[in-house]
């Protein structure tokens, strides 16, 4: 049995891969275009490829063989099944826009946000309903974290400091 080669690559294809492993984010992307380079640049086989990538040598022969049957956007990720994001990133702005500005600002009757008060305040707007933990997980993403409000209580009285100092000392007592 023949090994399988990669098919010759144009300067195209070359600098195509070349940028593919060096911008991806996706690590498995980018093993893809290694794969291509060592057997396009060193003739590597299948087995001396799979040692490399530490992959397993049907891995490496498939995706030679959809390299050569589609080029480098084969290489790819292809479109997977499954229901469609219902977030999208102009709910995920507009989150974030709402969520740093005060309630009463958008004539709303309360002064802070609670996870369950930004999710019905955008299902209300929006249509998209979603649980306060989604709402969370957004917020995380865009560096945002709501905690408990931490409940202060003060006077403009210029003497309210000492009375309170004299209220909880006679109240220990």
């Amino acid at each position: 049995m023949l090994p399988l080669r990669v098919r010759p690559l144009t300067p195209e294809d070359l600098a195509a891969l070349d940028l593919l492993y060096a911008t991806t984010k996706l690590p498995r992307v980018r093993t893809r275009a290694q794969i291509i380079l060592l057997a396009a640049e060193r003739g590597l086989v299948a087995p001396e490829i799979a040692a490399v990538v530490r992959a397993d040598e049907q891995s490496v022969r498939r995706w030679i063989k959809r390299f050569n049957a589609e080029g480098v956007a084969g290489l790819e990720d292809r479109p997977r099944p499954g229901v469609a994001a219902k977030v999208t990133p102009a709910y995920r702005t507009r989150l974030l826009g709402v969520v740093r500005r005060r309630p009463r600002a958008l004539g709303l009757p309360f002064s802070l946000w609670t996870l369950q008060r930004l999710a019905d305040f955008l299902a209300e707007e929006t249509g998209l309903r979603l649980s306060h933990e989604t709402v969370r997980r957004l917020l995380k993403e865009g560096g945002v974290v709501l905690s408990r409000p931490q409940h202060k209580v003060t006077s403009p009285d210029p003497e309210y400091e000492l009375k309170k100092r004299r209220l909880k000392s006679s109240a220990t007592a």
